[in-house]
């Protein structure tokens, strides 16, 4: 059958050549960082790595789904006797103290909830 040169269409060049890579976590989560910065556009990120935005948008996906799930397992729950006081932060506002192996941690709201799981954890771990 020959060809009808006027039926054909444009078509797009991709700048890369198809390949399938293989990414490892770290560059994944370098990447996906990247298309989390003030300004940062999620389609120029994933052009720039040589990637479609939907796996760009998957990955941020996987990733945060992975966060989820450490932060549920990074501390398990346990009981533990409460004790109420009327004291006050040194600068006024309102916290919550936790003794834990012979540490005292003041924890003020807005406090990091991970950066709080791996202080939580590693006093644990000491005591």
């Amino acid at each position: 059958m020959p060809i009808n040169w006027q039926s054909a269409r444009q078509g797009e060049v991709l700048p890369w050549g198809e390949r399938r890579r293989r990414w490892s976590w770290e560059e994944k989560a370098r990447i996906v960082a990247e298309s989390f910065a003030p300004d940062a556009v999620a389609s120029a990120v994933a052009r720039r790595h040589g990637l479609h935005r939907n796996q760009l948008y998957a990955w941020r996906k996987e990733l945060r789904q992975a966060a989820d799930a450490a932060t549920a397992d990074a501390v398990p729950l346990d009981f533990v006797p409460v004790v109420v006081s009327e004291g006050r932060c040194p600068a006024g506002s309102p916290a919550i103290e936790i003794e834990l192996a012979g540490a005292r941690v003041r924890v003020s709201p807005g406090a990091d909830p991970v950066l709080l799981a791996d202080v939580l954890r590693t006093l644990k771990a000491l005591g």
